[in-house]
């Protein structure tokens, strides 16, 4: 199996390199750690794009920027992923407001040349796309939840509707798409100074 990461060098990014690594996949890390540029030298991911070298036995390290439409074009057409997680990504909703233009061409514009990229050279690719669920705002925190034997459930049905309508905005650009919203996330081996 052949897995395109991007963010690879990130939160959650990392833990899916290890992941599809110890269960033998070839792994390409996509990762240019912009989070440098965001949030300065305490921000870089460079210590953690290390480690994965180190570590993994089938990973392999394309510092490529989402925003680059060509590069990511032709490195998904060299790859032909079975796979792709995209974890890439302005983290920082807080910071968003201060570069609102970066922020969009990252998150959007990178999102889509991903996507795209994965219609046009990787058409049976499953695309797991990793969100937050912060894209809206407190209000999540506010819905009323309904406690099952094991798992929480809308008490409204419409709230999950309106969730499950964003995902479906781009499912067009691949049949086989998962969507996860997570909360703020801790991984084990990550420090409080490479979050955003």
């Amino acid at each position: 199996m052949k897995v395109l990461v991007t963010g690879s060098s990130g939160l959650i990014g990392s833990a899916a390199v290890r992941h599809y690594d110890s269960v033998g996949a070839d792994v390409t890390g996509l990762d240019n750690n912009m989070r440098q540029e965001f949030f300065g030298p305490m921000g870089s991911t460079q210590w953690n794009l290390e480690r994965l070298l180190k570590e993994t036995k089938r990973f392999t390290h394309q510092s490529v920027d989402i925003r680059s439409r060509d590069h990511v074009f032709e490195l998904v057409k060299t790859i032909a992923p079975d796979m792709v997680i995209h974890c890439a990504a302005q983290p920082s909703h807080d910071k968003a407001k201060d570069i609102p233009l970066l922020d969009f061409d990252v998150n959007a514009v990178g999102t889509l040349n991903i996507l795209e990229a994965t219609r046009q050279h990787a058409p049976d690719a499953v695309f797991c796309h990793m969100s937050t669920n912060k894209v809206y705002g407190d209000a999540p925190n506010e819905i009323p939840l309904i406690e099952l034997d094991r798992r929480w459930e809308y008490a409204n049905p419409e709230h999950f509707m309106a969730s499950t309508n964003r995902a479906e905005s781009i499912k067009p650009f691949t049949p086989c798409l998962a969507l996860r919203r997570r909360p703020q996330t801790w991984l084990p081996k990550n420090t409080e100074s490479t979050l955003g």
